[in-house]
């Protein structure tokens, strides 16, 4: 788990988006914490035990495109 202050949170709590970026995948839209979950753009998850979280993001919202 986390090796710097303070610790990240786990990848099983409410805040879990919450930890360090330790890695990301550019234009791929991904983005791995230190918690060992998988962020991705559109607001996803996949948690270290394979867990899949559909994306949050509130309806109505649209990308940066005009």
């Amino acid at each position: 788990m986390c090796r710097h202050p303070p610790p990240c949170p786990p990848a099983e709590a409410s805040d879990r988006e919450a930890a360090r970026v330790i890695a990301h995948g550019g234009l791929q839209g991904w983005s791995l914490l230190c918690n060992k979950l998988l962020l991705f753009e559109d607001t996803g998850e996949l948690l270290p035990n394979g867990q899949a979280i559909a994306p949050q993001r509130p309806v109505g919202e649209r990308g940066a495109c005009t």
